[in-house]
């Protein structure tokens, strides 16, 4: 993808989460011990310490990268947010709802306000709004 800037970062950060996950299986593995005595499996933590460390110091090499580019254009953000009517934040605010309504009714509700606020060419907050049951819970518009 040219547009990115740094792709590469991102999925050695990923393929990395996977080789912790690893580690610390491995780790888990080296805290059994056959009939009260250390007869083995704790070596393992010989390799899988070291390694996850190692591996860590990479993740952040990599994270230290990816971010000390990162161009935050708040102007432009606020654009793309609103060229959506707020849709484009659907999920997070169904998620932030689930905590108070319940995950299947928050679900509900913001799916009928994004309907709504697609057919009526509004904001999804405009939409929110009015909804009796989010009335101590959303900002006044």
């Amino acid at each position: 993808m040219p547009q990115k800037r740094n792709p590469i970062s991102s999925e050695v950060i990923l393929a990395a989460s996977k080789l912790l996950q690893s580690s610390a299986s491995l780790g888990l593995d080296a805290m059994v011990t056959d009939f009260g005595r250390a007869s083995g499996p704790w070596h393992l933590e010989w390799v899988a310490i070291p390694e996850a460390f190692i591996t860590a110091v990479g993740v952040l090499h990599q994270i230290n990268f990816a971010l000390g580019g990162l161009v935050v254009k708040g102007d432009l953000m606020s654009r793309n947010l609103h060229s959506t009517r707020g849709l484009i934040v659907g999920e997070a605010v169904m998620m932030g709802l689930a905590t108070v309504l319940g995950r299947q009714k928050a679900h509900d509700v913001v799916y009928e306000a994004c309907k709504t606020a697609i057919e009526g060419n509004r904001s999804m907050l405009e939409v929110l709004q009015e909804n009796p049951e989010l009335s101590d819970t959303l900002p006044a518009g």
